[in-house]
């Protein structure tokens, strides 16, 4: 099934979309992937004239490297170097959302532009389906951002790749949803010891279990030279201010629900309960985090609109997952 959508081609995943979308990779193009944490922007990481069109697309700073995504670790090993930590990493979570960051070897073969000049590499084996088969078909690494323009929302449908970079993308390959909804989680390898670069679906308490010793933050958020993609300061913005934490609402503003806002009220009077439900939307209801963080990005996007003043995000709680969430939320909030 073949849909026209805003600008570009939206094509259902199937045998022959595959097929297509390969056939585009292969020539120098870019095409929106189906993951399942987000949607990227795939281009071949050998062909630097390629990756140079997904920083076109995205408007995206060169200094920010990319994720190369391929579908095992003997693909892994052609391209970085995978260390005693890395590999008890790539053996629990791959096929998954984790991303490693390896020192790259000098044969690797990839474009100079997926390191942005570092001595490493950003490397994952995705699990989606889709994602796997068409780097199976195209037979190299796929170098593969979030397929939105840069510092915006993260696109987790085909039609927000439509709706954010139109007619920039040659293609895009839909397999509905991302089940995850957030980035996957960025570990640097490089050194003695592990580092969380980006928080996602697979947690500290994930790693450290696996690892046999606890494993801290290094999430840039003090500024300095960017190691990983998802540390820019501001980073997953909607084009109207965001205010964290918030316990009730200013007049015109929009909110974005965690558990119950059975009690909050509007300054000036009246009740969250009475907003239209346009300016509405519950990131789950039952306060559960998983499902929050499988809504957040597409629920901030219905909620960016002009006609709010902001959006008035309530409390996520600082564990597991939430921690994640908060990380985007505050790089939505940073001005």
């Amino acid at each position: 099934m073949v849909f026209y959508g805003l600008m570009t081609r939206i094509l259902s995943f199937n045998s022959v979309s595959v097929s297509k979308a390969a056939a585009i990779l292969k020539s120098g193009g870019i095409v929106g992937m189906p993951t399942e944490t987000v949607y990227g922007l795939a281009a071949n990481a050998f062909d630097s004239k390629a990756v140079a069109r997904i920083f076109e697309a995205k408007g995206r700073p060169q200094f920010n490297p990319l994720i190369v995504h391929v579908n095992d670790i003997k693909a892994v090993s052609e391209i970085a170097e995978l260390n005693e930590h890395a590999l008890i990493l790539a053996h629990k979570f791959w096929a998954g959302a984790l991303t490693l960051i390896l020192p790259r070897k000098h044969d690797s073969g990839l474009s100079d532009l997926v390191s942005a000049g570092l001595p490493s590499v950003a490397v994952r084996i995705p699990s989606h389906r889709a994602a796997r088969a068409l780097i199976d078909a195209c037979g190299f690494p796929l170098a593969a951002p979030s397929a939105n323009k840069s510092g915006s929302l993260s696109p987790t449908t085909p039609a927000h790749v439509a709706q954010s970079l139109g007619n920039a993308v040659d293609l895009i390959l839909a397999d509905g949803a991302c089940l995850v909804g957030l980035e996957s989680t960025v570990v640097d390898c490089t050194g003695g010891k592990p580092l969380i670069l980006r928080s996602g679906g697979i947690t500290a308490k994930n790693l450290s279990d696996s690892l046999g010793f606890e494993i801290e933050y290094d999430l840039g958020y003090h500024g300095g030279a960017v190691k990983s993609p998802g540390q820019l300061l501001k980073h997953y913005a909607p084009s109207i201010p965001v205010r964290l934490n918030a316990i009730d609402l200013e007049q015109g503003e929009a909110l974005l629900s965690f558990g119950s806002a059975k009690f909050m009220g509007v300054k000036g009077g009246g009740a969250a309960a009475d907003l239209p439900d346009d300016m509405v939307r519950h990131l789950s209801v039952e306060g559960d985090l998983y499902e929050a963080a499988a809504n957040l990005f597409a629920m901030m996007r219905e909620l960016d609109s002009p006609a709010h003043k902001a959006i008035a995000v309530m409390n996520i709680p600082e564990s597991g997952i939430g921690v994640a969430i908060n990380d985007r939320l505050r790089r939505a909030a940073f001005f």
